[in-house]
């Protein structure tokens, strides 16, 4: 495959992704905001997002102050933020039609139907109860694309390349909704709990934490559920494992060649696998997800030079 078309691949999956995750994380936020309000807090789940979404600096360089309406135009319409749904929506079709003929028809239909659907609407009307059916329409959108793909596309490179860069921007992601909230993991007051089920929502693992604990919230349960459990298709370990299994597998199609992103990713899920919730509170969550953090960046970098700049 040439290095341009697993490229376009690799960052098709992760600009979907992005744009599903922003839209998960604002409709939390937006819960969660109402909620502070009327127990008298400060609104800070707006600069929360902005931590967890990466773009918080670049956000104060254009806005005077942390409000919803600044929050939801930098994260929705702003054509400055790379991270916006719709900046990512327009990145992902160009990625895709660059490399239209490796895709599926429904794949393509998905993608191009909800660039063409975007378009149309009246982008600065999204807000109050507008916006709630928006984050909606954007998350059933990364969806059908995601379910023709898997549907539809045959198990080669270019799957292989797509599902990458999807598993790779969810892995930070994960590890970035927990990071920003990690002093909430540490407390157990009331508001702390609606905080713990933000945290779940924010990764759609509501229902998983019942399922597998079948018992009451609890911060560590939380933590071990997002990070260790390979069930969840959000963990950490899940994600690594994942970005670990496909490098593998187009090693294996590329007659064993291997760099140095298949050391890391393996080295990566590896430790994952093995740990023990224990021991990462006892290193400290905030440096034990920062450090993951910035070894996702350091992968998805190899990945790149490896696969696409070399």
């Amino acid at each position: 495959m040439l290095s341009s078309t697993a490229e376009c691949l690799f960052w098709l999956g992760r600009y979907t992704e992005r744009a599903a995750n922003i839209a998960r994380g604002l409709g939390v936020a937006s819960r969660m905001a109402s909620l502070s309000a009327s127990l008298g807090g400060d609104g800070a789940e707006w600069r929360a997002l902005l931590i967890a979404s990466g773009g918080e600096a670049a956000f104060s360089e254009k806005y005077p102050a942390i409000t919803q309406e600044a929050v939801v135009d930098w994260l929705v319409r702003d054509e400055d933020n790379p991270s916006g749904i719709v900046t990512c929506f327009d990145a992902a079709r160009r990625n895709g039609r660059a490399v239209r003929t490796a895709l599926t028809v429904d794949m393509w239909s998905a993608l191009n139907d909800s660039w063409n659907r975007l378009r149309k609407l009246d982008l600065s009307q999204i807000e109050g109860e507008a916006l709630p059916e928006f984050l909606d329409w954007v998350r059933e959108r990364v969806l059908l694309f995601n379910g023709a793909a898997h549907d539809t596309m045959l198990r080669g490179e270019a799957w292989r390349f797509v599902e990458l860069g999807t598993a790779l921007e969810r892995a930070d992601n994960s590890a970035r909704l927990l990071d920003v909230r990690h002093g909430m993991l540490a407390v157990g007051e009331t508001a702390e709990y609606a905080q713990w089920q933000a945290i779940l929502a924010s990764a759609s693992a509501g229902r998983a934490y019942q399922w597998v604990y079948r018992d009451r919230l609890e911060p560590r349960r939380i933590a071990e559920l997002l990070i260790l459990r390979p069930e969840l298709p959000r963990s950490l370990v899940a994600c690594f494992g994942l970005v670990s299994e496909i490098l593998e597998a187009i090693a294996t199609e590329q007659g064993g060649r291997r760099g140095e992103c298949h050391r890391m990713a393996g080295q990566l899920h590896a430790t994952l696998r093995y740990a023990r919730i224990e021991d990462i509170f006892a290193e400290g969550l905030h440096l034990f997800l920062t450090r993951k953090i910035e070894t996702a960046a350091a992968l998805g970098a190899a990945i790149e030079g490896f696969y696409i700049r070399a």
